[in-house]
């Protein structure tokens, strides 16, 4: 039995919008990730079931490790169809939010959200969300929104209508979320959770497989480049930097998604709990903060214009990527101030 961790009162609002609406868009941040994917396609199928017109709606193309997921080619990318995607989000009578906190992390999406009369529900699990929604379904304690999604459909009475390939959506979510239940994954209802998506029929060791072994070749020698000549590490502070620029990049013949993961290596070293990804995008450095234990790089992501969760958060620069470097260094080098402002 998983405890009723959303109000009853938000529950009831999100089912009323539910039946009374009948095209449905779900929208998640630029970059869609596995747990922004998951989400998306789990709440997909579910409202499907319920008769709903239902359209995933991104803002610009997914990791191909994710595309075995059922129903992912009819995932509408804003970049690539635009005129199709405004048009479904000017005709929705309600848009669902799901993995993002605020209107800036869908990029060209967020104006057609402001514009729009639709009525809108946040499904997320990210801290400090934004008052832009209806109803903001807003658990930072969670695992991913892909656990959220799962307790949303359980919360409104549906739990028998979860398919298999609803839960696999929903364990991929959770799995890639984790980094495959290596952080934010102590809390025992987790398990209960994929207890219940086992017995639904996944094959959780096929899942893993899918999605983590079916890399390229130039990936993996992105990676071994990256490891081999673009890692430091600052032994007193325990913290480990990896950097990829773009032309670095391009060597490679990198695709969205190659560098998925790359953050975690470094935890593997002894004695560092903290590890930070820099990589060179076409008008920022994205940045990606992981740690173990209790060091909170949601601080560190702060300083760059970010946030998330203790273990695991992202940031942006606008500066070059030397001076973010610098900068990274320098903080790292103030890691004390960090540890000793845990909130």
């Amino acid at each position: 039995m998983l405890s009723k961790l959303i109000d009853e009162d938000k529950i009831q609002k999100a089912r009323k919008l539910v039946n009374r609406s009948e095209r449905i868009v779900i929208t998640t941040h630029i970059s869609p990730d596995g747990d922004a994917i998951g989400s998306s396609l789990g709440l997909y199928h579910f409202l499907k079931g319920l008769g709903k017109e239902v359209t995933v709606i991104v803002p610009n193309r997914f990791p191909s490790f994710l595309s075995w997921l059922n129903e992912s080619d009819h995932i509408v990318v804003m970049e690539e169809l635009q005129s199709i995607a405004v048009r479904l989000i000017k005709e929705a009578e309600l848009i669902f939010c799901l993995d993002y906190n605020g209107l800036n992390r869908i990029n060209g999406m967020k104006p057609l959200l402001e514009q729009s009369q639709a009525h809108k529900v946040m499904i997320d699990h990210h801290p400090f969300p934004e008052s832009f929604c209806d109803v903001t379904i807003s658990h930072p304690e969670v695992s991913s929104t892909s656990e959220l999604v799962f307790r949303f459909i359980c919360r409104v009475g549906a739990f028998g209508s979860v398919t298999k390939v609803m839960a696999e959506a929903i364990y991929t979510g959770m799995m890639t979320d984790t980094g495959n239940f290596s952080y934010n994954s102590n809390d025992p209802e987790i398990y209960a959770i994929i207890k219940e998506l086992v017995q639904l029929g996944i094959d959780k060791d096929a899942i893993y497989r899918s999605v983590y072994n079916t890399y390229s070749e130039d990936r993996m020698r992105l990676m071994g480049y990256t490891l081999s000549e673009k890692m430091v590490v600052f032994h007193e502070y325990h913290t480990a930097v990896i950097s990829l620029t773009a032309a670095e990049q391009e060597h490679y013949h990198h695709k969205i998604g190659d560098s998925e993961g790359f953050v975690n290596i470094p935890l593997q070293i002894d004695n560092v709990d903290c590890s930070i990804f820099a990589r060179e995008d076409k008008d920022k450095v994205k940045l990606s903060f992981r740690s173990q234990g209790s060091f909170p790089v949601n601080k560190l992501a702060a300083e760059f214009n970010g946030g998330g969760h203790l273990n695991a958060a992202g940031g942006e620069s606008y500066a070059t990527m030397e001076e973010t470097l610098q900068k990274l260094e320098s903080l790292i080098r103030r890691r004390s101030e960090f540890e000793t402002n845990v909130e």
